[in-house]
């Protein structure tokens, strides 16, 4: 039986833990060669899931790792710019250390890899590239000013590669995902009452799980979304319904 992403090269930033970790799984067992690109050690064994440490800020060392996949590889298929991080502050006491670090992974580091990435698809003549937002970047949020303006870039930036990377006929598609609250590591840490008043807030009376947004990314990765590209799509159980 073939799988949905057989013979696929796919590259996952922020790929060691939490969505990453979930989104590389799902890419492996649907038959892809995933390759997680983290700073941090891998905190799982899949079969083949390939670590290589990268710091997405540094231009020179995104190149590098590139040509490291493609001389190993050949190609790259799948791209998933999730990597990101968050320095929350209200706006009057964030620094500009704050406003830059996140600036920096979230933005800069999108722009990094796919710099070199989405050419090389377009010259292939295929591909597909996910970028990973958050409803913060639609509808903002109180002390994540640098967040939301990050999360929100990274919409406009998939729209506007959806066009260049198909721009001479190329089949390469540019989406986005916009998760709401998803236990991650990062939510394990908030209190309870508050993880309550988040799940409230959606009409499915819950919070999300990593599988769900892996399973939204194994869509837009494969063939079954092949005529869906330039869209931003909200996985966040009718958050801001």
């Amino acid at each position: 039986m073939t799988r949905l992403l057989s013979d696929k090269v796919a590259v996952v930033t922020g790929g060691a833990r939490g969505l990453g970790q979930a989104m590389c799984e799902a890419f492996s067992e649907e038959g892809a060669r995933v390759i997680a690109l983290d700073m941090g050690e891998m905190t799982y064994n899949k079969e083949n899931v390939e670590y290589m440490e990268l710091n997405v800020t540094d231009s020179d060392a995104c190149q590098s790792v590139y040509e490291a996949i493609i001389e190993k590889y050949g190609k790259i298929d799948v791209l998933v710019n999730n990597a990101g991080i968050t320095k929350d502050a209200l706006t009057r006491k964030m620094t500009e250390d704050q406003w830059q670090a996140v600036i920096d992974v979230n933005l800069n580091g999108v722009f990094n890899l796919t710099r070199h990435i989405g050419p090389h698809m377009a010259e292939q003549g295929s591909g597909s590239i996910i970028n990973i937002s958050s409803v913060v970047g639609t509808y903002g949020n109180i002390g994540q000013a640098n967040y939301a303006a990050t999360k929100g870039a990274v919409v406009s930036l998939g729209k506007t590669w959806a066009k260049e990377f198909a721009m001479k006929g190329a089949d390469v598609r540019v989406n986005t995902i916009a998760p709401g609250y998803t236990m991650t590591d990062i939510l394990k840490t908030v209190p309870e009452d508050l993880l309550d008043k988040f799940a409230k807030m959606t009409m499915l009376n819950r919070l999300g799980q990593p599988e769900e947004i892996a399973s939204v990314a194994l869509f837009l990765a494969s063939d079954m979304s092949s005529y869906v590209t330039g869209q931003l799509i909200s996985v966040d159980g009718g958050m801001r319904l």
